[in-house]
């Protein structure tokens, strides 16, 4: 049990982002595409976090042309540059999975003062 706990202690970032459930974040990746590499910008709310250590990961949800759009990023992985957190949430589940079924107002979250 050592030998995992060493090999993913190496692995682990020195400051993860601080996300929390409910926040507005923008996460940037970085994507290679053959020889060049580009950074791009996922925007939208944390509806969940799971797990712990190296295999950490957040929700992001954002509704893109009418559709609703989740990725699920590893906190812990090389390819993600930076998180910004644009605004807290005031939340008061652990998962927000309900705004999958809610449209306009009913899926909004309060901002945290």
């Amino acid at each position: 049990m050592d030998y995992i706990k060493a090999l993913t202690e190496s692995q682990l970032k020195q400051d993860p982002p601080t996300v929390e459930i409910g926040d507005m974040v923008r996460v940037h990746v970085r994507i290679k595409e053959g020889a060049r590499e580009r950074v791009q910008v996922f925007e939208g709310l944390v509806i969940a976090k799971k797990h712990g250590g190296i295999s950490e990961t957040f929700t992001v949800r954002r509704v893109s042309y009418g559709i609703g759009v989740e990725k699920v990023f590893p906190v812990h992985a090389p390819n993600i540059a930076r998180v910004e957190v644009m605004r807290h949430g005031r939340v008061r589940r652990a998962k927000l999975y309900y705004l999958r079924s809610r449209v306009g107002k009913s899926a909004k979250v309060k901002i945290r003062i």
